[in-house]
């Protein structure tokens, strides 16, 4: 058996320095692709020119990464607090929250910003499905897919009920449909489709298969509850 465990050993210490290889240069291309962006609004939101901050793709963006710490921090403190208190996966547990949050909140700050004539121009619906998709472009159809990326991937580990892929699509729809319908209502000069719905939904569903193996199913999952103290024997 330690023989077949030394074997073992170096294949798996190879297959995690090569994913930490490989999540270093997604981050490094990652910021190779927006260093862009983060150049134009840094001086806006250092001189505190606020909608250059919080009103363009490009202030969102830095203050989304600049954020990204503090997210980290915020794990920490709610892992160590459930790990002092005995909670099981506290690690896990903590991650999916400030997941959920951290990456969803940003694409819904997008999402809802107002166009050139909000408040003036009349709420437009598209409810043809797929006509809306040729007009997208790839890179419209990578932004829906990311929305509720987040939520998709994060939300079945942390909570049992959500860890179905039937369950996935009816919560991205759902949220979709929310956000469609703020936008219409709140006239933000922006199109309300079904085709944003469907990519959305979308996005969530393949968001929760990448992350299969670490939900938490019923009959897998370890309980969130404290673990009881045993009983002194005799």
């Amino acid at each position: 058996m330690n023989h077949h465990a030394s074997l073992s050993a170096p294949p798996r210490r190879t297959r995690r320095t090569v994913l930490l290889g490989l999540a270093i240069l997604g981050v490094a291309s990652a910021l190779f692709v927006v260093r862009g962006p983060l150049l134009m609004a840094a001086p806006k939101c250092m001189a505190g020119r606020w909608h250059g901050c919080f009103g363009t793709f490009n202030g969102v963006v830095l203050i989304t990464l600049v954020a990204l710490p503090l997210a980290t921090l915020v794990v920490w403190a709610l892992a160590h607090r459930r790990r002092a208190a005995g909670v099981t996966s506290a690690w896990r547990t903590s991650l999916a929250e400030v997941g959920m949050v951290h990456g969803t909140v940003p694409f819904l700050w997008l999402t809802m910003m107002p166009g050139g004539g909000a408040g003036t121009v009349p709420g437009r619906v598209s409810l043809v499905p797929l006509r809306d998709l040729l007009t997208m472009g790839p890179l419209g159809i990578v932004g829906n897919l990311l929305i509720f990326a987040a939520l998709g991937f994060f939300a079945p580990m942390r909570f049992a009920a959500l860890a179905s892929v039937p369950r996935i699509l009816a919560l991205g729809a759902g949220c979709s449909v929310l956000v469609e319908t703020a936008q219409y209502v709140l006239r933000l000069d922006r199109v309300s489709s079904v085709d944003d719905v469907l990519v959305n939904a979308a996005g969530a569903v393949l968001a929760a298969l990448a992350s299969r193996r670490w939900w938490r199913t019923t009959a897998a999952a370890p309980s969130d509850q404290p673990r009881p103290a045993l009983a002194p024997a005799g």
